[in-house]
């Protein structure tokens, strides 16, 4: 425990350089090694430390669009607990592509999902039921979240059925949309004041996000 604490506390911590080996070391404690490549998870908490007013600073959720639909791209991990609360199926926006993703905007009604890092925000009942608001942070990658409407929300096109009858999930406007068994769950864990990071292969968030200038 005592090593845990001391992982996370450098890594969090302003006053200290997340140095790879630290992050890599909390990457393997979490057991994350057959779920989320190092590159991402690296990215992720190197992001996170430039995130200011987290209220849930020990809580991560990353998605990563370089996986197919049918693969479960969507964790949420306690850093100091080391603990992988969910992984799940998450959908894409519907003209970011068919399986995968590989288009993305922050354009309102292009209905593609927005990369980046993003602050948890509230939650409501909404057309979709319970959902919650998200505030992209990332200006001109993810900023029009709030305009967009891009939440996280259930939805039913978000299962293994779906995937069986179909060969990939279905897609929405650009929300990240969840199995809708398990989102009252995650959203109540991640809601108001965490980070979410979502990932994808993308040349234009490569060149322009303001978080990985510095990675």
């Amino acid at each position: 425990m005592v090593v845990l604490y001391t992982f996370a506390s450098i890594i969090l911590s302003n006053e200290e350089s997340a140095k790879d080996d630290d992050i890599k070391q909390l990457w393997h404690e979490c057991s994350l090694e057959e779920l989320i490549s190092f590159d991402v998870f690296n990215i992720a908490i190197k992001g996170l430390r430039q995130i200011e007013d987290l209220k849930n600073k020990n809580i991560i959720t990353i998605i990563d669009y370089s996986k197919p639909s049918t693969v479960k791209r969507f964790y949420v991990v306690d850093i100091f607990t080391k603990k992988l609360y969910f992984n799940c199926y998450v959908a894409h926006g519907r003209n970011s592509g068919d399986n995968y993703a590989d288009s993305f905007s922050n354009e309102q009604k292009s209905m593609k999902s927005s990369l980046g890092f993003y602050k948890t925000a509230e939650t409501y009942s909404g057309k979709n039921g319970y959902s919650m608001k998200l505030d992209g942070l990332e200006k001109g990658i993810n900023d029009s979240a709030r305009k967009r409407e891009i939440v996280i929300h259930g939805a039913e096109y978000v299962s293994e059925q779906f995937i069986k009858d179909n060969g990939r999930l279905g897609r929405s406007w650009g929300c990240p949309a969840l199995p809708v068994e398990i989102v009252k769950d995650i959203i109540d864990k991640i809601s108001n004041g965490s980070c979410l990071f979502i990932y994808g292969v993308d040349d234009y968030y490569k060149e322009n996000s303001a978080f990985i200038k510095f990675i």
